[in-house]
């Protein structure tokens, strides 16, 4: 039996893939060890299932088309910037979804779908595009300082219609994702 990586998301358009890009490039000015995220592989995480058997996909989508059936296109509105867990341990470096209510109830209804299938049910969901790993603490307060400046940051709006699965490939280099399906609103 065969597995892949997987997880659902949203990708993030162009125009304002270009607007995040300024922003990463402004922390790639900090002489800092951050692994940054690149442009190609920007998304917003619904759910991230981690290996899947390959004969499941079938189900998994039935599930996910199920749900999109009661959700219309939306917009998001990138906005703010933090750390997770906070910005005095600063792990990842992310950009903040402003007015999440869609999203949420969107990342609710699929969650529950999942759980029936064996899936583990997603504790804490946070609405966030992750732009940046830290790898070591070394300049971390000049990027403290950076996050703090961009925290009310307005990257802009972007229309979701579609949701995509997408496999994930783990390369020294990097990830690289492939799209699996990609579900219209």
């Amino acid at each position: 039996m065969s597995q892949l990586r997987a997880f659902l998301a949203i990708d993030i358009d162009e125009d304002v893939k270009a607007k995040i890009y300024r922003v990463i490039k402004e922390f790639k000015g900090i002489d800092a060890n951050v692994k940054y995220v690149e442009m190609e592989n920007l998304h917003l995480t619904l759910k991230f299932f981690g290996d899947i058997d390959t004969e499941g996909i079938d189900v998994l989508s039935s599930k996910i088309s199920g749900v999109l059936k009661d959700f219309d296109k939306f917009n998001i509105k990138i906005k703010g910037c933090g750390a997770f867990p906070n910005t005095s341990r600063i792990k990842v470096i992310w950009l903040g979804i402003d007015e999440d209510g869609i999203v949420r109830k969107l990342h609710d209804e699929l969650d529950k779908e999942f759980v029936k299938l064996g899936f583990d049910k997603d504790k804490r969901f946070s609405t966030h595009l992750t732009i940046g790993r830290m790898r070591s603490g070394k300049n971390k307060d000049k990027v403290k300082s950076q996050i703090e400046e961009f925290d009310e940051i307005d990257i802009g709006e972007m229309p979701v219609d579609k949701i995509i699965l997408k496999k994930s490939t783990l390369t020294p280099q990097g990830p690289i994702y492939e799209d699996l399906e990609v579900f219209e609103l």
